[in-house]
């Protein structure tokens, strides 16, 4: 069985879709294995590369979604990519969210680096959105910080 996952921007419409495999399920979460496809990509702080695998936490009770970055030939952790978003709609075989712009990279230093954050202050959201996604920033730095699952 395979699920779609629809990122979609803060207005709801869908920006990107794939599939990925059913790993794991939870009263509020589900955690997905997928596997990058777009070709490579260099963003000055991470190279995406084609085919890297992703394990993959949606949250229907948290403000962010996580995505474990492991290497295409060497199996390796390169990294956790956090998207800021509003709480994941979690069905049977569809997963979605509204991406909130502003993200969070994790090196397997545990070093934390923000990104797109003139794009989040760009965004039409309301008042308290804002000050949630800052709370939700804290909240992952502190996870981070204490190696918590998923950043074991």
């Amino acid at each position: 069985m395979t699920v779609t996952v629809q990122k979609r921007d803060h207005t709801g419409r869908v920006v990107w879709t794939y599939d990925g495999a059913p790993v794991e399920r939870g009263a509020d979460y589900i955690l997905l294995e997928a596997y990058f496809n777009r070709d490579d990509r260099d963003d000055g702080y991470f190279v995406w590369q084609r085919d890297d695998r992703f394990l993959e936490w949606y949250y229907a009770d948290r403000w962010y979604n996580v995505f474990k970055i492991f290497d295409r030939e060497t199996g390796a952790v390169r990294g956790w990519y956090c998207n800021l978003t509003r709480p994941a709609e979690i069905e049977d075989a569809l997963v979605y969210a509204d991406d909130l712009e502003l993200d969070v990279f994790v090196y397997p230093s545990r070093e934390v680096v923000l990104k797109d954050e003139e794009a989040f202050a760009a965004l039409d959201i309301p008042a308290d959105e804002r000050r949630i996604v800052w709370e939700t920033v804290a909240a992952i730095k502190t996870l981070v910080a204490a190696q918590s699952p998923p950043f074991d």
